[in-house]
């Protein structure tokens, strides 16, 4: 059991040092999942300031970090613009169109991309990437597909410790680690 369990572990790592792009859905990865709404119909969310710390450590390494979300929250871009994030796509309905949009900007493989998502959704740019990432409180289908599943659910420092993975593996490779 050890051994499948530090073969999965490595496996984690090399995919973690290619990666060159990390793409985010944002309810349910980056917040709990659940909206709240104020008596004159407000939307807020929130989101786990140790996350934001996570995407601001891979953005000086520097690893390219975007949002595709289904739907559209002013909350939500003013959270994403404050971390620095130019990549924000929300209220996209056809998110695999925008990952090849943005593939195409950016000139990243797939194989160098990681998505990290929690519903159905997420499914059709999830089959694309390199290293298709579940939170732990994802619907099944979900799980299934991503070769990783967080510890932590979305909201809750799931997003915080993909960057931790990532950031290490990263930093180990510039240092000649293996």
């Amino acid at each position: 059991m050890i051994y499948y369990a530090r073969v999965f572990v490595n496996m984690i790592h090399d995919k973690a040092k290619q990666i060159e792009l990390l793409i985010l859905d944002v309810d349910g990865v980056l917040t709990n999942g659940k909206i709240y709404l104020s008596p004159s119909g407000e939307e807020m969310l929130a989101f786990h300031i140790h996350d934001g710390h996570g995407l601001k450590l891979l953005q000086e390494i520097p690893v390219e970090i975007a949002v595709i979300s289904g739907r559209n929250n002013k909350a939500a871009q003013l959270r994403l613009m404050n971390l620095g994030i130019t990549h924000i796509y929300l209220g996209e309905k056809d998110k695999a169109l925008r990952y090849i949009l943005l593939q195409q900007t950016l000139h990243i493989k797939p194989e160098n991309t990681a998505y990290m998502g929690d519903d159905l959704p997420d499914l059709p740019v999830m089959t694309q990437v390199g290293l298709p990432i579940a939170v732990k409180n994802a619907v099944d289908e979900v799980k299934k597909i991503a070769l990783w599943e967080t510890t932590k659910p979305g909201g809750k420092g799931a997003v915080r410790e993909v960057c931790d993975i990532i950031y290490a593996a990263k930093k180990c490779e510039t240092r000649g680690v293996k």
